[in-house]
């Protein structure tokens, strides 16, 4: 039996290195079209977070919940002239980049803080005047 020369070795072991680190990175996934701007998703995702807040402070049974959820997502939807199928893939999109998704729910936790501190200092102003 005939001996292979060690460039064609050399040549083989390089290719299936080549080919086995290809199946294992992940592809940047593409950007969906359209992608909502950070502004817009930022605003959408305090909405969302405002109507969970709503129903959990109604108090229903998880399957009232649910639907009042869903009604008030729709209407969200509406208001935007955004599709669920936009929205979700724009917040995948978001999501698999890590610092995009800090960026947004940054702006969102600072907006909703600055809301709960006005709605706060509002009532304290209410219980002052009713103390006098």
């Amino acid at each position: 039996m005939k001996k292979l020369p060690a460039s064609i070795y050399s040549t083989l072991s390089l290719l299936l290195m080549l080919i086995f680190t290809q199946c294992q990175r992940p592809e940047e996934p593409l950007v969906p079209q359209p992608l909502l701007p950070k502004d817009k998703m930022v605003a959408m995702l305090i909405d969302v977070h405002l109507n969970e807040s709503r129903v959990d402070a109604a108090a229903l049974p998880p399957d009232s919940a649910r639907a009042a959820f869903n009604l008030l997502h729709r209407q969200l939807l509406t208001r935007y002239k955004v599709t669920d199928t936009i929205f979700q893939r724009s917040y995948r999109y978001y999501a698999i980049h890590d610092k995009d998704l800090d960026d947004i729910y940054g702006a969102v936790i600072d907006s909703l803080s600055a809301r709960e501190a006005k709605l706060g200092a509002k009532d304290q102003a209410e219980e002052a005047k009713r103390r006098q």
